[in-house]
């Protein structure tokens, strides 16, 4: 590199420099210091002893931690391809060229600007057990029925995945409906010249055309939902016994309830590895595909 391009590019760094700073001190420190927290008997005072993989052999031995881990993986195994499919459909119903589009787009992203302690007192409001809206809908349909959603774990999960898919669904739903808006009209031109049906132009133009911002969209998906914990501690609280709790409400009840920080950084690294681990794969495979 000459030094007239050195020079032109160190007029960037004032620039970058405060975000840089800002990272170090808020990102990458906090992940070194976590791990140490990990290795050692923390409390919210000070640290203690020294305990080595003390807490990391503890944490394979708790059956909480186990129990929480799955029902997290639970929410992810429920809530991802439901989120990919349900956000395809409205991308395309969305983007179909009616009177009604503009309402589509913005009655579906709507409810991804409001705050996770708003959809979850709506939640509560509606699914409350003899006067919620949900059970009055039932019954006027003629279903003589009025489920307790909080208090059975089946309905506990269909309530909080359902809340979830209605929240955060707008997002994705932009996200395919970008990708759909960049495909060449040309192509079904050329395909309707051909004598393909829509469902031959959506199979052979369309899916292949969204498949790499679905990968996008199926990783940003299962990440998140990993990290579930606002919604269900606000309208289940972990309920019904436990059944819906998942490894982020155990990870604060432990070090915020309990007073173990270390304990609570070890579980987190934990978390941390097994998103780290499905992010590569899902990389790996899209990169395979793509060769």
């Amino acid at each position: 590199m000459n030094k007239k391009a050195w020079i032109k590019d160190m007029k960037a760094v004032p620039f970058l420099l405060p975000f840089f700073i800002a990272y170090l001190i808020f990102t990458i420190l906090p992940i070194f210091k976590g791990l140490q927290m990990s290795l050692y008997d923390w409390n919210l005072v000070k640290k203690m002893d020294f305990v080595g993989l003390e807490n990391y052999v503890d944490m394979i031995k708790d059956p909480f931690f186990w129990q929480t881990l799955w029902n997290t993986t639970l929410f992810v195994i429920l809530t991802t391809p439901t989120m990919v499919l349900l956000a395809l459909g409205l991308a395309l119903l969305a983007n179909l060229n009616t009177k009604l589009k503009t309402f589509f787009r913005g009655s579906f992203f709507l409810p991804s600007i409001l705050s996770v302690a708003v959809i979850s007192f709506l939640a509560i409001f509606m699914l409350q057990p003899y006067s919620g809206l949900v059970n009055t809908v039932i019954q006027a349909i003629g279903i003589e029925a009025e489920p307790f959603w909080m208090a059975d774990k089946t309905l506990a999960w269909v309530s909080i995945v359902g809340v979830t898919l209605w929240w955060s669904v707008g997002f994705n739903m932009i996200l395919f409906l970008t990708s759909l808006q960049e495909i060449p009209d040309t192509y079904y031109e050329a395909s309707e010249i051909d004598g393909a049906t829509r469902w031959e132009q959506f199979r052979y133009i369309t899916l292949p055309q969204l498949i790499p911002i679905g990968r996008v969209i199926i990783l940003l998906q299962i990440l998140a939902s990993y990290k579930v914990f606002a919604q269900i501690l606000l309208i289940t609280g972990g309920g019904p016994g436990g059944a819906t709790r998942p490894l982020i409400q155990y990870i604060y009840e432990v070090g915020f309830t309990q007073n173990n920080l270390g304990y609570a950084a070890t579980m987190s690294y934990a978390l941390f590895f097994i998103l780290l681990i499905l992010s590569i794969i899902q990389l790996k495979n899209q990169r395979l595909e793509e060769n």
